[in-house]
Formats: structure tokens, sequence, C-alpha cells
């Protein structure tokens, strides 16, 4: 994905970006730490909610993914 022309902010039919996907079907572990960390630096965007207006930041937190949180804070995740 990330070396490809796709865009790495692509909205799905569920309304989630690759980011998204990594967090709320992750289980916050080393893997998919690592897939986050790619992403924000890859430019995903920490900031683009879902369909409901959750932010990754939200989800993160509410799965108690902290390392993800950090690195979305870090990222300028609101």
């Amino acid at each position: 994905l990330l070396t490809t022309p796709i865009e790495v902010n692509h909205v799905n039919r569920l309304g989630w970006t690759a980011l998204l996907e990594a967090i709320i079907l992750g289980d916050g572990g080393p893997a998919h730490t690592e897939i986050v960390r790619l992403l924000l630096a890859h430019r995903a965007d920490p900031n683009r909610s879902d369909a409901q207006g959750v932010s990754p930041l939200i989800h993160a937190e509410q799965r108690g993914q902290r390392e993800i949180a950090r690195l979305l804070r870090a990222a300028g995740a609101r």
C-alpha cells in the first residue's frame, strides 16, 4: 500500500481509512503499532474520523492502545 500510488487516506465503504482499520481491527500489539507508525510516516491523516465522526485517537484510547495513542498525538491527533 505505502509504495503504490494508492492514496493513504482513501476511505472505504465503512468510512474507514487504513489508519482507522489498523486501530479498529488491530489488537494494539507490536505489529499493529508498527503499521500505525508506518502509515503516519507516509502521511496518514491522524485526524480523519470515521463515518460516525470518531477520530483515530478516540478509537485507540477506547481500546486501551496506549502506544498507538501516543503515536497519534505525536503526529498531531486531537
